[in-house]
């Protein structure tokens, strides 16, 4: 292994779920007891012969081990204490470290309570708002649900393995493996669940896509929608008909904490049920490598859409057969986060908006283009971030027309592999875009482009001298 890797943590879990004292774990994978603590206590890396050890005893590979968790539970943690609650309290980056990976669930469990404690003061800001305007009403305890469901995904490397190779063997057996599914989706939902399919059109102000009906067992689809939405919407059916008792598992191990967002997990598990059915794990993969993750060539090949095919190649992360880790994002116009998955190390903003730099914002000035950025984060890691735009049209002219720009990206070393890197001299360092997560927390004093100051930096104004931005801001928290 070309890097140490200490994953102490992970190796007492496995020990303590096969309900073994540290002996008889250390005399199973042939080590002393002395040896097994050390490495549970993160004192000694995991060697290639334990490894191969745990391997042949408890069937374990380095990709169970090796995950992401650690890199983005560190990047939570700076994010959460800049917070100024913690203005007094300034651990060094050695510190966060070792709290992420010799504590992985204390320090999530930190994280949490940081979450639940911004989002009763985000409330208490929004019902102060209210009152004062004398309007109570607001959505700020609807949207809670969705963060606590996108958390989940986020910490699964928005990869389910089980639902995904069900969905495979599902399209597998059923020749579903390339090209558009509509004919085939519906004969199946007509054949093997006996739903019939509805293609109706709708006042041009109905926002419906689909509406089921159990009785006359009726699924109504808007006509109105693109071939590829309507396959996804018959895909989501047979996941809830079909594989509702594993997404029901799934959900009693998320540990959501309400009733709102255990019904949009579901909905989100039964949506990545649909996206592992139209778009086949180990076929696509093939096919995005043979295009080098072209997206236009990779939709053209399965009747997707662009934000389809951006959102799948997030979730290559199955063990034994990884495609190139990549993030994703959809944004409005706004610059509201509507959709984030991440297969990176590349750190997302949890609170506020996106780095104004970052090009995804750019897409909406160039529609049917891709734009391609070659970005660093202060972390000092390197990004080939690809953009585009995307509309979706309504029934007719009176229709709302919905738009979004949507981003996807890897780490730079991954270049050669990606088409749209061809016109890029990668290897320079001319033409990098200096992007933060966002201005809240970005450590860049000299950002021309920075809307509000960092919450753990001091700042000063010169009333004598202007730059870009109105304030400077001192090296010491």
């Amino acid at each position: 292994m070309a890097e140490k890797l200490f994953v102490g943590p992970k190796v007492r879990t496995l020990r303590e779920n096969n309900g073994l004292t540290q002996s008889g774990f250390a005399d199973r994978i042939g080590i002393s007891t002395s040896y097994l603590n050390q490495i549970e206590n993160n004192q000694r890396p995991l060697t290639a012969p334990v490894l191969l050890a745990l391997s042949h005893q408890f069937n374990l590979s380095l990709s169970d081990l090796a995950s992401a968790d650690t890199s983005r539970i560190l990047a939570d943690l700076k994010e959460a204490l800049a917070d100024p609650l913690f203005r007094d309290t300034s651990p060094g980056l050695q510190e966060l470290k070792m709290a992420a990976s010799n504590s992985p669930w204390l320090t999530q469990a930190f994280l949490t309570l940081h979450q639940a404690h911004r989002r009763a003061n985000e409330r208490l800001m929004v019902l102060d708002d209210a009152l004062s305007a004398h309007n109570m009403e607001t959505e700020e305890r609807a949207m809670l649900p969705y963060e606590e469901v996108r958390d989940y995904f986020h910490y699964h490397d928005n990869y389910i393995d089980e639902l995904d190779q069900a969905a495979e063997d599902l399209a597998r057996r059923h020749g579903m493996l390339d090209g558009n599914r509509l004919t085939q989706l519906q004969d199946y939902l007509e054949q093997r669940h006996n739903v019939r399919i509805r293609f109706t059109e709708h006042p041009a102000d109905d926002q419906i896509m689909r509406q089921f009906d159990k009785e006359s067992r009726i699924l109504s689809l808007n006509a109105a929608q693109d071939a590829s939405s309507l396959c996804f919407l018959m895909a989501h059916q047979i996941a809830i008909m079909e594989y509702g008792d594993l997404i029901e598992s799934h959900l009693a191990k998320a540990g959501l904490r309400s009733e709102a967002a255990e019904a949009i997990g579901r909905i989100g598990l039964a949506n990545y049920f649909a996206g592992a059915i139209t778009l086949p794990y180990r076929r696509f993969l093939e096919i995005a490598r043979e295009t080098r993750h072209d997206i236009d060539r990779i939709r053209h090949h399965f009747g997707a859409s662009a934000e389809q095919v951006g959102h799948r190649l997030s979730s290559m992360q199955r063990p034994g057969a990884r495609g190139i880790p990549f993030y994703f994002l959809r944004v409005d116009r706004a610059g509201n986060v509507t959709k984030r998955h991440s297969a990176t190390r590349f750190q997302f903003a949890r609170f506020g908006g996106a780095c104004p730099l970052w090009n995804v914002h750019e897409a909406f000035e160039a529609p049917g283009r891709f734009l391609v950025q070659t970005a660093e984060m202060p972390d000092g890691l390197r990004y080939l971030c690809i953009a585009t735009s995307v509309t979706k049209l309504g029934a007719g002219y009176h229709s709302p027309v919905r738009r979004y720009a949507i981003g996807m990206g890897c780490e730079l070393s991954f270049a050669d592999d990606i088409v749209y890197s061809d016109r890029l001299n990668v290897k320079s360092d001319t033409g990098i875009e200096q992007i933060g997560v966002s201005c809240r927390i970005c450590e860049r004093h000299t950002c021309h482009q920075r809307a509000v100051p960092p919450v753990d930096r001091k700042l000063f104004v010169n009333p004598h001298r202007r730059q870009f931005v109105p304030f400077e801001l001192s090296n010491s928290k």
